[in-house]
């Protein structure tokens, strides 16, 4: 027997905007160029706001802030403060940031095949050959 497309049931409108719905909330939630990092960085034992800077190699201190308060906003981190002196400011990942331990190594895995893909097709790209002056 022959797989087509037909056989595949495709889902309602419904059903797709809701998966799409979905997505554009998790996107929303860890997407961007900073958030995943911050996450890594923290599970690999940054604690303090500075240590994190430097891990995180062309973050800036302000966009290094917001993204750590949508973080803590959105359960993935806790911020506590320690008022001695000079006042020290600690951040963890919470429990409920190991829920994207699989999503995290989906994006790993898919992540290694495309640049893989990507460098075979540009192996496969020939030369261009440059045409000859015709007089």
């Amino acid at each position: 027997m022959e797989y087509t497309d037909e056989d595949v049931q495709r889902p309602s409108v419904h059903e797709c905007n809701s998966k799409l719905g979905a997505i554009g909330d998790a996107l929303y939630v860890i997407g961007g160029k900073w958030r995943l990092r911050i996450i890594v960085a923290l599970k690999e034992g940054g604690t303090r706001f500075n240590e994190l800077q430097r891990m995180i190699p062309g973050i800036s201190p302000r966009v290094l802030s917001n993204e750590l308060k949508e973080l803590e906003i959105n359960g993935f981190l806790t911020r506590k403060v320690f008022t001695d002196i000079p006042v020290i400011v600690e951040y963890r990942l919470t429990e409920y940031s190991q829920t994207l331990d699989p999503v995290m190594g989906a994006l790993v895995e898919w992540g290694e095949m495309h640049r893989a893909k990507i460098r075979q097709d540009d192996r496969q790209i020939p030369e261009p050959i440059a045409q000859e002056a015709t007089l």
